[in-house]
């Protein structure tokens, strides 16, 4: 059982019929809500974008949208090594360089929008986003000077920087699908879409600039000077650039008000488009050092066994199994007037149910907390593994009892095998999940095991969950339900039950693994029963906000650091000829993931 199911304020089915229609809220981070002295002042006062709601206007939709790609972004090799400082300065020049190309074409892209736009005002402001990419083009100009060398011509355009210029003078010259060729545009306003499907291709470049310059900038020391980049940070965490950003973002919404939602739907998919060429552009910057990430490029399957575990209960899914295999035994009960015939295995009514599962989850919601209470020390103690796997085996004790109850209690009875795949096939998982688990399995030649170590009572919900999203290869390691001719009988085969027990199987896998490779193991949990392994685990990835794992973990003196400053930090620690062995379970380290796209692009890039 898990804390979740029992705290839920929903009643059992209300809360299934959530998980089908709910996707978590995207973690990205917000836009920005403070202005310049007057960044709108070359808008109109009567803008429509300037009374939409933040969370409605057409740039924040797609951002949050397309999380995903923003991130790949951040994580990609040459943003890790420039925001740690460690970056090659040959790498950075290539790089000058090639921004150098986009912004010339970026520039002369404003222009055409100037042209196409029939409002003076949108014309000026178009003008004046134009004014702040040639300020752009100076910094970077002021780079090459330091240099003593002209790094543009001596380094050609490579084919991500001139893949992403064609894509974006294409649009600005009017070649879109769906458009008129630019020619035959006979009036203003068909002119006008070109210029907001301009911006559209455009603003998803500014953000995720001025994103990037704020998420380095955080990781910047107060009174760090030697930074080697701290000038191109500063310049796209500044107020300026924030603000410039903003303002594409509002004046991509005044031009958008006109436009059918077809339209709007061509605006997306340029969007979306520019977002992809940016992680293109990221990526194909070459880099002559060791990178800590993506973590699979540093994975020799000759040599090496990776090993990938994770949990299952909301650190994969959306709501925990508990409350669908309730909600399964409750729907599906027999109405009390309904004569069950002999054969059948007997089954409590619906209410009857319904009010024991409600008892059930109170005692295991009070019990649960005080259990976690007295497994707490007075004071926060250094870590030290083998005081944590003590602790944790109170805890233990409590889910056997818990579980014991649930069987004695009869509620998992008469459950037919059909609904609960049924149940599995239409099970919400967490975005980015599945799309995580198929990009490792499918890629042979990582040759990495994965395993799914999960409490939950019935595996056959797990394998359909995942099966259902293309997903068979994985190794899944949980309770599995005892059918009688497809019937559940109520009884359990209890495989894993405990935090004792997951962390037991964790360490029978990696020990029945090959000694003669090295391994590097990487854990994937959300909760308190997952901490013994996640402590294990060469890395251990807490994903969720579970204030009882924080808890019982910063007691035993476990620390918990956000993933991308953590690999910040690594970066900077891993040198020439480093390998995986800067990675070491047992280190009280737990790095913290907002989504699995942070996970995604940390593991495997790209």
């Amino acid at each position: 059982m898990r804390l979740l199911f029992s705290s839920s304020p929903y009643p059992i089915p209300t809360l299934f019929r959530l998980a089908r229609s709910h996707r978590p809220v995207c973690s990205s981070p917000p836009p920005p809500t403070w202005r310049s002295s007057n960044p709108m002042a070359i808008l109109p006062k009567s803008s429509a974008a300037a009374v939409i709601p933040s969370e409605e206007r057409l740039a924040t939709r797609f951002w949050i949208k397309y999380r995903r790609e923003s991130v790949l972004s951040l994580y990609s090799p040459f943003a890790l090594c420039l925001a740690s400082g460690s970056l090659k300065i040959d790498t950075f020049r290539h790089y000058i360089a090639q921004d150098v190309h986009f912004l010339k074409a970026f520039a002369h892209a404003y222009e055409l929008a100037e042209d196409c736009a029939d409002d003076d005002d949108a014309k000026l402001a178009i003008s004046e986003l134009r004014k702040g990419i040639l300020e752009e083009l100076k910094m970077h100009n002021s780079f090459a000077q330091e240099w003593g060398s002209d790094c543009v011509n001596e380094s050609p355009v490579n084919s991500a920087t001139l893949k992403y210029t064609e894509f974006l003078l294409a649009t600005a010259s009017g070649k879109v699908e769906g458009l008129k060729a630019p020619g035959k545009l006979a009036t203003p306003f068909e002119k006008t879409k070109i210029a907001a499907y301009t911006l559209g291709a455009m603003t998803p470049c500014m953000r995720l600039y001025a994103f990037l310059g704020k998420e380095f900038q955080r990781l910047l020391e107060p009174n760090e000077h030697n930074h080697p980049y701290k000038k191109w940070i500063e310049n796209y965490s500044s107020e300026s650039f924030q603000a410039s950003a903003l303002q594409t973002e509002d004046l991509l919404d005044k031009l958008s008000v006109p436009l059918t939602g077809e339209e709007l739907n061509i605006i997306e998919k340029l969007y979306h488009q520019a977002m992809k060429l940016e992680i293109e552009f990221f990526y194909s910057q070459p880099l002559t050092q060791p990178t800590i990430a993506p973590l699979t490029k540093q994975h020799d399957p000759e040599q090496d066994h990776l090993m990938i575990f994770s949990d299952f209960d909301l650190t994969c899914t959306v709501v925990d199994s508990s409350a669908i295999l309730a909600e399964i035994a409750i729907v599906t009960a027999p109405k009390p007037d309904q004569n069950q015939p002999a054969s059948q295995i007997a089954r409590m009514s619906s209410a009857e149910l319904r009010n024991t599962w409600g008892l059930l989850s109170t005692q295991y919601t009070e019990e649960y907390e005080q259990c976690i209470e007295s497994i707490l020390p007075s004071e926060k103690v250094e870590f030290n593994y083998e005081t944590l796997h003590k602790a944790l085996e109170q805890l233990s004790d409590f889910e056997k009892r818990a579980n014991s109850r649930v069987i004695e209690s009869g509620v998992l009875k008469g459950l037919n095998l059909e609904d609960i795949k049924r149940a599995g096939q239409r099970l919400i998982l967490q975005d980015g999940c599945i799309s995580y688990f198929q990009k490792i399995t499918k890629n042979k030649s990582l040759n990495a095991n994965i395993h799914v170590l999960s409490y939950c009572w019935c595996g056959d919900l797990i394998r359909t969950a995942f099966s259902s999203g293309g997903v068979d290869v994985l190794n899944i390691h949980a309770n599995e339900f005892n059918y009688e001719e497809s019937i559940s009988t109520g009884e359990i085969v209890w495989k894993v039950q405990s935090p004792i027990d997951k962390i037991q199987a964790f360490n029978d896998i990696l020990q029945d693994c090959s000694n003669e490779r090295k391994k590097l193991s990487v854990y994937i949990g959300d909760s308190v029963g997952d901490l013994l392994c996640l402590v294990k685990a060469d890395i251990g990835i807490v994903i969720g906000s579970s204030s009882s794992l924080r808890k019982v973990g910063s007691q035993y003196g476990v620390s918990f650091v956000p993933l991308f400053p953590g690999l910040v930090k690594k970066q900077k620690e891993f040198g020439e000829g480093a390998g995986p062995c800067i990675w070491k379970g047992q280190s009280g380290i737990l790095y913290t993931a907002s989504s699995w796209d942070d996970i995604h692009a940390f593991i495997l890039g790209w």
